[in-house]
């Protein structure tokens, strides 16, 4: 609730699916919260090494999903039933980098305790909090999987600081794409709702510099100086502000903080 006494409008950009349940809880909590999904998660061009690497999972000692959607596109249809059970037996562990992977990975199957997370006290969830739990478990010679999104032309996307910590000690890494990631497109009535929400004390709430840039890109002469947002991560933060949001404010990606800060900028 603003000082006025209005519901504070939330404009929630992460991916449909995703985006759907942040509404859901963020308007329990008694704000006006939308959808605006400003990534769009489509199927890799070439599937064939999705399906190899699924072949091949109870090789690895452990496989690092790096968000809901890289669990939903390597375990869905059918993957966790035919081969997740195999890889459990071999004693693979899920690596997750937060609660909301860690969540999918149990939807779909994965047993709580054949799951490494950040510890929930974690500053961030990210792969350093999660490198924080696994370093112990790590030795040289194992093998890892880590399934990722690719950009629209399939090219392998987003950081790759976990990678470079394994290979270091002596991991051997492969990596596939389980999905892409791409920029959406924007009807009218979700363009005048974004150029609406630039100025009339909407909070944005974004989870992913891309979904910033895919922003700019949809509204390239947006001014944003006087829009609010939220950021999940000391990285989005930055972003939002070299876009030219007025008013940012970084939070952990919780719900509890997420509401907290958004009330601090509303």
């Amino acid at each position: 609730m603003n000082d006025k006494g209005r519901r504070t409008r939330v404009v929630v950009t992460r991916p449909a699916g995703e985006a759907a349940r942040w509404v859901n809880e963020l308007e329990a909590l008694g704000f006006d919260a939308l959808a605006l999904p400003l990534i769009d998660i489509v199927p890799p061009l070439d599937p064939a090494p999705l399906v190899s690497a699924r072949s091949r999972m109870s090789r690895y000692e452990a496989v690092m999903f790096v968000s809901p959607n890289a669990v939903y596109g390597f375990l869905g249809q059918g993957a966790f039933e035919e081969l997740a059970s195999a890889a459990l037996v071999a004693g693979t562990r899920a690596w997750s980098p937060g609660p909301g992977t860690t969540r999918a990975l149990q939807l779909m199957g994965w047993p709580s305790d054949a799951i490494d997370e950040p510890a929930p006290d974690a500053p961030q969830f990210d792969s350093e909090s999660l490198w924080v739990q696994i370093e112990k478990q790590v030795q040289h010679g194992n093998r890892a999987l880590i399934v990722r999104g690719a950009n629209a032309e399939g090219q392998p996307a987003g950081r790759d600081w976990l990678a470079k910590q394994l290979r270091a000690g002596g991991v051997v890494v492969d990596e596939v794409a389980a999905y892409r990631r791409v920029c959406p497109e924007l009807d009218a009535a979700e363009r005048g709702l974004a150029v609406a929400a630039a100025s009339d004390a909407s909070v944005w709430l974004f989870s992913s510099s891309e979904a910033i840039s895919n922003l700019r890109e949809l509204l390239p002469a947006q001014d944003w100086s006087a829009a609010h947002a939220v950021a999940t991560h000391e990285r989005i933060a930055r972003a939002a502000l070299l876009a030219g949001f007025g008013r940012v404010a970084q939070s952990r990606p919780t719900l509890e903080s997420v509401a907290a800060s958004i009330e601090s900028v509303s």
